[in-house]
């Protein structure tokens, strides 16, 4: 599958997984944007791909791999372009990994990606 649509289909699971972390948070949900956002922006991406690269299969780096080199046809707002491919490296992983319903694999990462930091 197209590397890109991986990470179309990464971005919407991780931002859910980031949301159901903090639901019970007892924040408002402009709080809760703001938290949430902090976790789901390139920069955080690229940071928690850097702590889950030494798990990673030679199929995931695979996948990661190909993410990165992928052709993007949006330039990065808020984010450096090394921070946005290796955010969207991450993203493409997690749609693999939920497209091939590996969930136990996918919660695995995504919670290594989370450590030292919730």
């Amino acid at each position: 599958m197209n590397s890109l649509i991986l990470a179309f289909v990464g971005d919407a699971v991780h931002t859910l997984f980031i949301r159901n972390k903090f639901a019970n948070e007892n924040v408002s949900a402009g709080a809760m944007h703001k938290l949430c956002s902090s976790y789901c922006k390139a920069s955080a991406q690229s940071e928690a791909l850097t702590k889950i690269e030494p798990i990673l299969n030679d199929i995931e780096k695979d996948i990661v791999r190909k993410a990165r080199n992928a052709k993007t046809h949006d330039a990065p707002k808020n984010a450096k372009l090394v921070e946005y491919k290796r955010a969207t490296s991450f993203e493409a992983l997690i749609g693999y990994l939920y497209l091939e319903k590996n969930f136990e694999r996918l919660e695995q990462i995504l919670n290594k990606s989370l450590e030292n930091l919730t």
